[in-house]
């Protein structure tokens, strides 16, 4: 069997090395094809088509600006495609791109599946008509999604979420401590993994973080990354008692005991580490505008979403400054132990068990081997 995956984030190609991982679980006789990131690559064994990193689009501005690589990307990975000849064409969110994707493989009479819902549930809900009519099996991975899709007459499948399969299987580094001369409490920063991200919140994380000289404070690096980029977007004189620790971010998670975080899936795997966190986000000024316009949900972090009240407070544009987290930082760091363990409490109930990943392999195998 061959399967092609497309994913052009780092969220979605952490989702697509468990997915592959859970088919050959399944099956081992697939073949995979991928555009991705460095965790497909490893999981499947092949080259990504496109190099890792280069797709990661954050902002109007700045999709403006790389339209015609896109559009460059959007043939080059359709020429592979026919060359390829899969059984199956799998996309993982990235829904400006994937979606796309998604009309043509129809066009060309290719089995789509879509794993990973874009979040339209969000914003620009019309989209739910192209994927009724493209996508033939859609798996989420939150679970109020399903009720979503239900609105408008599509079913979709819901195994729960993968990041449990990942955290239960995570085994962390005994020496890491040690390693990286780690002997205070930690102050996880998680700014993100797109260059914007990091230019624009990064440096209020850092400042935010000036008066904690009780912590040790850990920056995990994403590959797509250079490290002279993250240094650069950190104060001069706070560089020094900053810790950049490459390909270790479960492990710098599983040792903090507070975090600051950028929206998006990391939010949500340090919730499921049960470490306290503030959710930081800032963009350009154009781009939250045309967000403020068209964003139908009160939250914008996926902990809140799936709790469906403010779990962790949300400090964004105008309030994605110093002073207002370093404030919220400090109401973290005075929390009791008894409230710290209760802080996620109704996440972990609504989140289901792991095993997700492996039942969304086995839905997918047999529906393309001619069961339902």
């Amino acid at each position: 069997m061959k399967v092609y995956l497309i994913a052009g984030e780092v969220s979605g190609d952490k989702h697509g090395a468990i997915l592959i991982k859970a088919l050959k679980a399944h099956q081992a006789n697939i073949h995979f094809r991928i555009t991705g990131g460095a965790q497909m690559e490893e999981a499947a064994g092949v080259k990504s088509l496109i190099p890792p990193g280069q797709m990661a689009v954050m902002g109007f501005f700045q999709l403006i600006t790389k339209l015609f690589a896109i559009f460059g990307w959007l043939r080059k990975v359709q020429k592979d495609i026919l060359d390829y000849k899969p059984d199956v064409l799998i996309l993982i969110d990235y829904p400006g791109f994937n979606l796309r994707m998604a009309r043509w493989a129809k066009t060309h009479n290719i089995k789509v599946a879509y794993y990973i819902s874009p979040k339209i549930w969000a914003w620009n809900t019309s989209r739910v008509k192209t994927i009724k009519a493209c996508v033939d099996r859609m798996f989420c991975i939150l679970p109020f999604e399903k009720d979503f899709y239900a609105q408008y007459n599509y079913e979709v499948y819901y195994f729960g979420n993968p990041l449990l399969d990942e955290i239960k299987s995570f085994v962390p580094n005994p020496d890491f401590l040690t390693k990286h001369d780690i002997h205070q409490p930690v102050i996880a920063l998680l700014p993100g993994s797109r260059v914007q991200e990091i230019k624009k919140i990064l440096p209020a994380m850092a400042e935010a973080i000036r008066p904690f000289t009780g912590y040790d404070i850990v920056i995990p690096r994403s590959s797509n990354l250079e490290a002279a980029l993250i240094f650069d977007a950190i104060p001069f004189d706070m560089q020094a008692r900053i810790k950049v620790i490459d390909n270790a971010y479960y492990d710098i998670l599983a040792v903090s005991r507070l975090a600051l975080v950028t929206s998006g899936t990391a939010t949500l795997e340090t919730a499921l580490f049960d470490v306290p966190q503030i959710v930081c986000y800032k963009t350009g000024s154009l781009t939250y505008w045309l967000a403020k316009q068209l964003i139908r949900v009160p939250f914008i972090s996926l902990v809140n979403l799936i709790a469906g009240q403010e779990l962790v407070k949300e400090l964004i544009q105008q309030q994605c400054e110093p002073r207002v987290i370093q404030n919220e930082l400090q109401k973290l760091a005075s929390m009791h132990t008894t409230a710290r363990r209760e802080f996620y409490a109704s996440l972990h109930s609504k989140m289901g068990k792991p095993g997700s990943a492996y039942k969304v392999a086995g839905a997918l195998l047999s529906w393309l081997n001619g069961s339902k």
